[in-house]
């Protein structure tokens, strides 16, 4: 919904700044009261960890991937966006505490590698498309900045809805009003229905039940096996491209695609059960 919806906002009646500020603001009106239950702050954190947590998956992640649906399709993010964050994820993990995957799990990396240059060479160098080019390099971005943020947060033991809210608070705080006093949400090219609908999609069913459905599923399954399901991102990206927007994929792309997801499975852990990759989710 993330990715198909977005594209069809930036590639019509919606800039990247008035999407984002859909995207935060309504949410952190409606999740108000628990940032009073829980608190803003995230405590006994470094500086850059608080940056992390503030306003990393609440406005880096979304601004550079939406900034990327500007120049490529919905079917290319869904394997170079959420695809790329366990490559991304393990590399800082190892980086910031050492972590190794498991041997299943760099099985899984490798596979995810080769789909990405798949889907990616075909359509950007092959084809000499720079601008599409440019939307991979702002989702290879996005991916890798949103993999930092969840080591950070996974060392600061806060919870996950803790961590959203504090997200909400300080990106709707820091964003909205900077993108209002700037000028640059004019809604110019979009009605009050186009608005209306981009409201609920983005202020409501990704920024917030997307989170809360997740959240339910680590509970009811458990972490590696609710990651598992990041695997089916890419397809379904795919899919929503081609059904809802009328987007044209080739035959090396749904391969692509498709090894892509199986390697996002096998990263997930959920076929070693190694609690080590959790951080992947």
């Amino acid at each position: 919904a993330f990715l198909v919806g977005t594209r069809f906002a930036v590639a019509g009646s919606f800039t990247v700044q008035e999407v984002l500020f859909l995207r935060l603001v309504p949410a952190a009106l409606i999740m108000s009261p628990f940032m009073i239950k829980f608190g803003i702050w995230p405590k006994g954190q470094s500086w850059f960890g608080v940056f992390c947590i503030t306003i990393g998956s609440s406005v880096i992640f979304p601004f550079f991937v939406t900034s990327g649906l500007q120049f490529a399709p919905a079917s290319d993010a869904g394997a170079l966006a959420p695809g790329m964050i366990p490559i991304w994820t393990a590399m800082a993990a190892y980086f910031i505490t050492g972590e190794r995957p498991g041997n299943l799990s760099l099985i899984g990396l490798g596979l995810i590698l080769a789909g990405v240059l798949m889907v990616g060479l075909w359509s950007s160098l092959f084809a000499l498309n720079v601008t599409v080019f440019k939307g991979y390099l702002l989702f290879f971005a996005g991916a890798g900045l949103f993999s930092v943020y969840a080591v950070i947060y996974r060392q600061s033991g806060i919870t996950a809805l803790h961590s959203h809210v504090i997200g909400l608070f300080w990106g709707a705080l820091l964003v909205g009003p900077g993108l209002l006093l700037s000028g640059q949400v004019p809604f110019e090219r979009a009605d009050l229905s186009d608005i209306f609908y981009m409201f609920i999609l983005q202020g409501i069913i990704i920024a917030i039940l997307a989170l809360l459905l997740f959240n339910l599923a680590v509970r009811l399954l458990g972490a590696p096996q609710a990651a598992a399901f990041g695997a089916l991102t890419p397809v379904l990206a795919m899919l929503g491209g081609v059904w809802f927007l009328g987007e044209s994929i080739s035959l090396v792309k749904i391969v692509g695609v498709i090894i892509v997801s199986s390697g996002v499975f096998l990263a997930s852990g959920v076929v070693s059960g190694r609690s080590g990759d959790k951080t992947l989710s």
